[in-house]
């Protein structure tokens, strides 16, 4: 990065200095022209105001200014054209100059001026004619450098002027460089810290966002750290179990008519790793979001009505009084899905719950569907209400595993919630029951 700025802000200089030394030059050399013009002229005027060319006994062949005028040339042009003295030349040997532009403007409106210019010579011909009170015109002239030859003898002022220049720019960009990516850096080393101010106002919605992608970042890698140790804790409980029994099993050291008991315990411990197991692959394709390409206009007025009717008998076993209503509603989502997640807030509400304790399951159509699982069981203290959707959380770890609970149901229906950019809202109090609401 400090290589670019500072090759950057070296083009830049170099461009500037060039740019402003060709405008100086040009606008010198504009100047320069403009005078020489103006000489012109006035040397004109001062040679007419003589009236050296319009007396009558002056005889073009007694007119000698070559040596007075080395650097203007002087031109006596007839009325026909015919030139009539030339300091410069034999005037015999010069062609008829009528067609000469400034001859012509001279004829025309008193005076005229053109340039000539010398490819060959790289210079250029700065002509003045003014017409005399007799009729003829005199004309002066003189050469000068051109732009390029200008240009040309000031290269290698130019080229010296450069290279100072674009040491010091060099030096500079180096100095601001430094300056502009040491406060960048300083903040980069320390982006944790957000009590260091960002440097540049511009710079502060880059900072706020990065700080907290790396927070985020940084709480991933946690919430997957204790993910894979709580994984590791919830598949060791009963493999440790299953392990222990078929040992003593396999070495006719449990005690006689406790054979059913640890065969049962075994089956038990089996059907608990496979539960958690299949629940973090549910959690992992969720993660992905696979289904989300199979979401359709689905009833969920008929897919709750069957998850009550297979709950129900669960619900019995464990003494809960089951009771549902519906309003008649269309969402779009994945069928699947949404039968997971009415599954599990049940099964939930059914699992702490108390013996003779009720269910209610309501289906209200507002601006929007609402699925609300209200119970009236243990309850969820309000310091924990924030947590129960956080993976193998549970608020009575006793109960969960004793009534067959991973701790990963609500982590599943909160990332089914979030696929269907529904809304989760809890209400809840210790002794009081739960009441959840999904907001679709």
């Amino acid at each position: 990065m400090k290589k670019k700025i500072n090759t950057r802000l070296v083009i830049i200089a170099l461009l500037a200095i060039f740019t402003t030394l060709m405008g100086i030059t040009i606008v010198y050399f504009n100047v320069f022209k403009k005078q020489v013009q103006n000489d012109l002229e006035i040397s004109a005027k001062l040679l007419k105001d003589t009236h050296y060319f319009e007396t009558d006994t002056n005889n073009p062949l007694c007119i000698d200014l070559s040596t007075d005028m080395e650097e203007l040339r002087v031109t006596w042009i007839a009325e026909d054209g015919t030139v009539l003295y030339d300091n410069d030349a034999e005037a015999l040997n010069l062609s008829n100059h009528s067609d000469r532009p400034e001859i012509k403007k001279a004829f025309e409106k008193g005076s005229g001026k053109s340039i000539r210019k010398s490819t060959t010579m790289n210079k250029s011909t700065y002509y003045y004619a003014v017409l005399l009170d007799n009729g003829s015109v005199l004309r002066v002239a003189i050469d000068a450098d051109n732009v390029l030859s200008v240009i040309l003898s000031a290269i290698p002022l130019l080229a010296f002027i450069i290279i100072i220049i674009s040491v010091i720019c060099i030096w500079l960009s180096h100095l601001l460089t430094r300056q502009l990516i040491n406060p960048i850096e300083k903040m980069a080393q320390n982006i944790e810290d957000a009590s260091i101010d960002t440097p540049y106002k511009e710079l502060a919605p880059f900072a706020n966002m990065i700080r907290q992608q790396h927070a985020d970042i940084l709480s991933a890698v946690k919430a997957r750290q204790d993910f894979t140790a709580n994984v590791s804790h919830e598949l060791k409980t009963p493999l440790t179990a299953i392990s222990g029994y078929a040992e003593l099993l396999e070495q006719d050291m449990a005690p006689k008519g406790k054979e059913k008991y640890f065969y049962h315990e075994i089956h038990k411990n089996s059907d608990r790793l496979l539960a958690v197991i299949n629940d973090i692959l549910r959690l992992s394709e969720l993660d992905r979001g696979d289904a989300i390409s199979s979401f359709e206009d689905i009833a969920l007025d008929e897919i709750v009505s069957d998850c009550m009717e297979m709950l129900h008998i669960n619900a019995k076993k464990q003494n809960i009084i089951l009771e549902y209503s519906f309003d008649s509603c269309n969402i779009h989502g994945n069928k699947e899905m949404i039968r997971e997640l009415v599954e599990n807030l049940v099964q939930n509400s059914i699992r702490y719950n108390n013996p003779g304790g009720h269910v209610y399951v309501r289906i209200i159509k507002k601006e929007r569907p609402i699925l609300i699982v209200k119970d009236d069981g243990i309850g969820i203290p309000a310091s924990e209400q924030e947590r129960i959707f956080e993976r193998f959380y549970r608020v009575d770890k006793s109960r969960s595993k004793e009534t067959g609970g991973t701790g990963l149901g609500l982590a599943i229906v909160k990332h089914i919630v979030e696929l269907h950019d529904a809304k989760l809202e809890i209400d809840s109090a210790p002794g009081v029951g739960t009441t959840i609401k999904v907001l679709f």
